[in-house]
């Protein structure tokens, strides 16, 4: 998709998604254990442009508890490591996958937002949240952290942020495309597990 590189000039996506991630935790009691700093933000480009689909995904960089290391089938791993441009090293990995993120109502991408972050654990300590039962991911149901997402968007909106803070995403990828002549940003490779003996 012509439209998604790394052009001079247009909108960077995942700078623009990080200034309203940084005030959500600023404005949100319940977001304000959330480092944005430690956090990388960036894009996958969707192979179908369908609505329906993957619209974003955290990826934690520890393991439970923020264990570096952790046994997985049989062998003991670790995390392979991301940097930002400092050499420091981030904890967790936030994607957007475009266009179909940018492709649905203002709402529901806040929603989608806040969803990715809230999965962020307590102790900020690569981790996800981890909630009792069988699924830690979601906790008994999915409906119940999605209506917790939606609250906690509805909050920030509330609090009113600066209106020109979310300006884009009151438009589709089209929309912005034409307004802005091109939609970029950071984009990182998959992290891979890799055995903790050969880790650097």
């Amino acid at each position: 998709m012509a439209q998604i590189g790394k052009p001079s000039a247009g909108l960077h996506f995942t700078h623009a998604i990080r200034a309203i991630c940084d005030d959500m935790t600023q404005r949100v009691p319940m977001l304000s254990h959330i480092d944005m700093d430690r956090v990388a933000v960036g894009f996958c480009q969707a192979r179908k442009r369908v609505p329906h689909g993957l619209q974003a995904s955290l990826t934690p960089l520890r393991f439970e508890n923020g264990a570096r290391d952790s046994v997985v089938r049989g062998r003991r791993y670790t995390c392979q490591a991301i940097f930002d441009p400092s050499g420091r090293e981030y904890l967790y990995l936030l994607n957007f996958y475009l266009p179909r993120f940018l492709d649905h109502s203002l709402g529901e991408k806040l929603t989608t937002i806040v969803h990715e972050l809230w999965h962020i654990s307590e102790q900020f300590d690569g981790d996800l949240r981890r909630h009792e039962g069988r699924c830690y991911v979601h906790g008994p149901s999915q409906r119940e952290f999605d209506r917790t997402a939606s609250k906690l968007a509805a909050q920030w909106l509330a609090s009113e942020p600066p209106a020109e803070l979310y300006a884009f995403l009151r438009y589709n990828f089209r929309q912005l495309v034409k307004r802005y002549g091109q939609v970029y940003g950071e984009r990182y490779p998959a992290p891979k597990l890799v055995a903790a003996k050969e880790a650097c």
